[in-house]
């Protein structure tokens, strides 16, 4: 089976390398592109400010991440979840090059940019010319968005799943399953029963009223040629 991680980041800005920080990470895992229900989600503390336009448009500040875990605090269980899986985000470099960022901070490996899947890149290939924001994507693949009114790493990334399945061939991985697996059919009575042949054999009654019922019929087709002597 292929594990995948499908994750996301919120950040107080949008370059590492002058300072800003990671504040939420969200993932979820998928088996053959399929949910699991495993997640993983922490907010952080960026231990400096968050700039009022960052808080515009993913909702937190300063002062409601003060006393949130540190990355270097959350950085066990963190990377214990991501394993050794391939990792799934929207504009990965982004994502990547902030979590880069913080893992040195913390005296880590940086991230094996082989394991890295980049949606935005798979989405343009699909869609050349087109916008391909998630909110984009999720129009025009019928993913219902319309609870995300903020950028937020735990609503996204769920979004980002189902846009993901869609680029990867929608919900035919469901029906592979489906097909391999060995449940019974269902129908609308419960499982299916297997159908056997039952000849049905007339009584002589019914042979009696047939014979009568034919002797008031009018030059009947059958007795008609060819069909009288055989033929065709």
């Amino acid at each position: 089976m292929t594990r995948q991680l499908v994750l996301d980041t919120e950040t107080t800005g949008l370059d590492p390398l002058t300072g800003d920080r990671v504040i939420e990470i969200a993932a979820i895992e998928i088996f053959n592109l399929m949910p699991t229900g495993r997640a993983y989600h922490t907010l952080l503390d960026p231990e400096r400010d968050v700039p009022e336009e960052s808080t515009r448009i993913h909702g937190f500040t300063a002062e409601m991440l003060r006393g949130k875990p540190k990355f270097a605090e959350a950085v066990e269980e963190f990377l214990a979840f991501l394993g050794d899986a391939p990792i799934i985000a929207h504009n990965a470099p982004f994502d990547f090059g902030f979590l880069d960022a913080e893992l040195r901070r913390a005296g880590r490996q940086p991230l094996d940019r082989a394991r890295m899947v980049d949606s935005l890149a798979l989405a343009k290939r699909r869609f050349p010319g087109m916008p391909n924001s998630l909110d984009s994507l999720c129009r025009r693949l019928g993913v219902d968005n319309s609870m995300r009114t903020s950028h937020n790493a735990l609503l996204d990334v769920k979004l980002l799943a189902q846009v993901y399945l869609e680029l990867m061939g929608g919900k035919q991985p469901v029906f592979q399953l489906a097909a391999g697996s060995a449940l019974p059919a269902a129908g609308l009575g419960g499982p299916a029963r297997e159908r056997v042949a039952r000849p049905i054999e007339p009584s002589e009654a019914e042979l009696a009223a047939h014979a009568e019922f034919l002797k008031k019929l009018k030059d009947p087709l059958w007795l008609q040629p060819p069909f009288a002597t055989g033929e065709g």
